[in-house]
């Protein structure tokens, strides 16, 4: 039987990462990374698939990422914990000292009746499926997506790309209410109609109809909506087939129980990414976050403690961000409003200016940002911004302002560099205005 040193089954973001983490940090030169896919998506690439792309065969994945690590391309089927190996579909046994489970995800699939008709697609991590929904859409006219979260919405814009007539169908009051406050949600909103994307909120589809092939939705309402494609973009469920068959415990939101570290219930055996049990960085308390960013956070924390404990997951803290049209959304940590529902006394503050100095330079856009703060310890728990491109590396310095612990005090002293081309007047810097607004300075 072979043996690695360190093997790992799951080929995506976690998988590649541990990969590389496995290999910089401790110098393994005996890794084997296993995995059922030929080819791998770039998981957050492929709605743009769809429009912006053009192509499954753009978004996918590089193996060369995996430099020397040993790749098989086949599905692990069974773990043996005590002999310490594993067992593929085409018969192979491999032995381990370590093993990372990095199995990811599956699309949640409700249980709507229609759901099995031709023409209706989840989001599967799936070249081949992912093709066959490109020509779905090449002989489409009208789509249904169901879900208005950050990959619902992101599929409208991109269908809309293709000049289809597209509609969200979403259960709450609005599209990203998850992830955003309302008033973030409704700018979202304004966007994809001014774009031509039709939205229906508060309601929820009751049933797919056709015969072989998808030709409406109907809604709890009882209006039916056309529909030549239907797209259910409701998120995802961890994929623990492996885990479960190898005794491993489970956690409340059913993905693989882990510790700080990375650590399973079993020996030597870790887990990261959608496949792992998740952990809010605010309360400890499990949460349903599923994250390519995630993911490669939890693989270079697991890989790093594969000999020792050396670096603590200290939770989730959830970073997102999209783009509808010219305009950038993203959001770090909590919500206003998940920041009061989990008990926190918030002090909230805002800023909005142009994102270049002076506003006549080209491509100047507003900039909105709005930052959570907690009133007793004045830390900083959570923020949202909407505006241009720079919106991504906003909200990541959001995150990371998060993540240290950083007061309204230390976020409005921060020392930055401005440039007219590149970002906000250094007297009219969001994040910095937002902070100083949030607390007078006698509560600094």
């Amino acid at each position: 039987m072979k043996r690695s040193d360190l093997v790992i089954v799951g080929g995506s973001a976690a998988g590649v990462e541990a990969a590389i983490i496995g290999s910089r940090q401790h110098g393994i030169d005996n890794i084997t990374v296993i995995r059922r896919e030929q080819k791998v998506m770039v998981p957050c690439g492929i709605p743009y698939i769809f429009g912006t792309l053009g192509s499954a065969e753009k978004n996918i994945l590089s193996d060369t990422l995996l430099g020397d690590t040993e790749l098989i391309i086949d599905e692990a089927v069974s773990i043996d914990p005590k002999a310490q190996s594993i067992v593929t579909a085409g018969g192979k046994a491999i032995g381990y000292e370590k093993l990372i489970l990095a199995t990811g995800s599956q699309p949640a699939a409700p249980p709507i009746p229609g759901r099995e008709l031709d023409n209706v697609f989840t989001v599967r991590k799936d070249i081949e499926y992912l093709q066959s929904l490109e020509r779905a859409l090449d002989y489409a006219e009208t789509v249904v997506i169901i879900g208005g979260g950050f990959i619902g919405v992101e599929f409208a814009d991109e269908c809309k790309r293709r000049g289809l007539n597209v509609t969200i169908v979403e259960l709450l009051p609005h599209c990203l209410l998850l992830n955003c406050d309302e008033e973030f949600c409704i700018r979202a909103e304004e966007e994809l109609t001014k774009r031509g994307v039709k939205i229906i909120c508060g309601n929820k589809v009751s049933a797919i109809l056709g015969d072989h092939r998808v030709k409406e939705v109907e809604l709890a309402t009882g209006e039916r909506l056309k529909a030549d494609v239907v797209i259910i973009a409701i998120g995802v469920a961890p994929d623990t087939r492996l885990a479960q068959q190898a005794g491993l415990e489970a956690g409340d939101f059913k993905g693989i129980k882990v510790d700080l570290y990375g650590r399973t219930s079993v020996p030597n055996i870790f887990a990261a990414g959608d496949c792992a049990e998740k952990y809010s960085f605010f309360t400890g308390k499990p949460v349903g976050l599923r994250l390519a960013s995630i993911a490669a956070h939890e693989a270079r924390i697991a890989a790093i403690n594969l000999f020792e404990p050396r670096v603590e997951n200290r939770g989730a803290i959830g970073v997102f961000s999209t783009k509808i049209g010219d305009i950038a959304f993203g959001a770090a940590g909590l919500t206003q409003r998940a920041a009061m529902e989990a008990g926190f006394d918030i002090v909230v503050g805002r800023a909005g200016a142009v994102d270049k100095h002076p506003g006549s330079m080209p491509g100047a856009q507003q900039l909105q940002v709005k930052l959570v703060f907690d009133r007793m310890s004045r830390r900083l728990i959570g923020g949202e911004a909407s505006g241009g491109v720079s919106v991504g590396e906003v909200v990541n310095i959001v995150a990371t302002a998060i993540g240290n612990g950083m007061t309204a005090y230390q976020i409005a002293t921060l020392q930055i560099g401005t440039h007219p081309a590149l970002t906000a007047s250094p007297i009219a810097y969001q994040l910095i205005d937002a902070a100083e607004r949030a607390f007078p300075s006698r509560d600094w």
